[in-house]
């Protein structure tokens, strides 16, 4: 685990300001956050390359591009597979990464072991990647899907 980064509350604002508005300029940012632009700037590069700030990112809802389908699928995988150099867990890391429908992993305590978040275009596209895909994969012993009805809350932004 990464260690934590030392933040001041000019750090904070900055970072708030910019989970709000990643386009804002520098003149606009400095503005909110009440310091000159030239000083905002070095802030914002320093928090940026102590990795504070790990990029920049469109908001895409998927609905509008045509992915109107969204499941969270718990995954549990076999405990031994027949690759004798790579462990399930490794090999289902290194699959997952590749699959563009997957848009989070997550590895859980309890029953399952992994949790995805999966994006698709409707019900046969859901299907053709569990069959094909997801539990095709050696690794992968048993899924259980829930699917979204209604979005209630979506942020992406941390609470800084």
């Amino acid at each position: 685990m990464d260690a934590v980064i030392d933040l001041d509350a000019v750090d904070r604002r900055i970072l708030r300001a910019l989970q709000t508005n990643g386009r804002a300029t520098y003149d606009q940012l400095a503005a909110e956050v009440q310091l000159s632009a030239s000083a905002t700037l070095r802030r914002v590069k320093r928090l940026e390359e102590i990795g504070a700030i790990a990029g920049y990112a469109a908001v895409v809802p998927p609905e509008r591009v045509g992915l109107g389908l969204t499941a969270y699928i718990n995954v549990r995988l076999a405990k031994h597979t027949d690759s004798p150099r790579r462990n399930p867990r490794e090999l289902f890391r290194a699959a997952v990464q590749a699959w563009p429908e997957v848009v989070e992993c997550v590895a859980l305590t309890g029953e399952m072991d992994y949790l995805l978040r999966v994006v698709v275009q409707d019900m046969a596209h859901y299907s053709r990647f569990i069959m094909e895909t997801l539990l095709a994969h050696p690794s992968v012993q048993d899924c259980k899907t829930s699917f979204v009805m209604e979005r209630i809350k979506t942020v992406s932004a941390t609470p800084v």
